[in-house]
């Protein structure tokens, strides 16, 4: 399931950016998972755009609800890349402290995710192709391989793309930092 929700404006009340006044009535009298989730976006929303104007930084925030998680996006700014950071490490202390505001603000713990200037987004392809070439060599050699250390949203990846290919499965081993996909053809 996906549902786009509009870029943020700040100037509207609690309700989904873009809602009309019965969408709004209805959100705020309904409550259910998605209403949670466009609230999560909207703090996060809150959180970010208060943070790039600190920075300095400009940039579009979008909100999305995808898959049972709020998925946070700010594109369009020339600073953003710094926001990213080398393989991703800044964004993803981003994103912790992001959801760490949504907590606080809910009283309940966010799995919202972030993507600044596309970066995950390419990064999730990019990692597709690696859990289908990987998963692909392994099938043909039989033995099993293991992949560089990844985040959890790396090593997810991975995991689902090695999963759609017959004959061959993945598994995590060691411990963070260190985690890592291992490959191996199925028994």
């Amino acid at each position: 399931m996906s549902e786009t929700i509009d870029t943020i404006d700040t100037d509207q009340d609690d309700a989904a950016p873009g809602a009309t006044t019965g969408e709004a009535a209805e959100q705020k009298a309904g409550g259910g998972d998605d209403d949670i989730l466009v609230r999560e976006g909207d703090i996060a929303g809150d959180y970010l755009e208060r943070l790039l104007d600190l920075l300095d930084y400009d940039g579009d925030i979008d909100l999305d609800v995808e898959a049972g998680r709020a998925i946070v996006s700010i594109d369009g700014g020339e600073d953003l890349e710094k926001l990213v950071g080398p393989r991703g490490t800044v964004l993803e202390a981003l994103q912790e402290l992001t959801r760490l505001a949504v907590q606080q603000e809910t009283g309940s713990r966010s799995r919202l995710m972030l993507d600044i200037a596309g970066w995950r987004a390419d990064r999730r392809e990019e990692l597709k192709e690696l859990g289908r070439s990987t998963a692909e060599s392994v099938l043909q050699s039989g033995e099993r391989v293991r992949l560089q250390p990844m985040s959890p949203f790396e090593r997810k990846v991975v995991h689902d793309a090695v999963a759609a290919v017959a004959g061959v499965t993945s598994e995590s081993e060691g411990e963070d930092p260190k985690r890592r996909v291992v490959i191996f053809p199925e028994s």
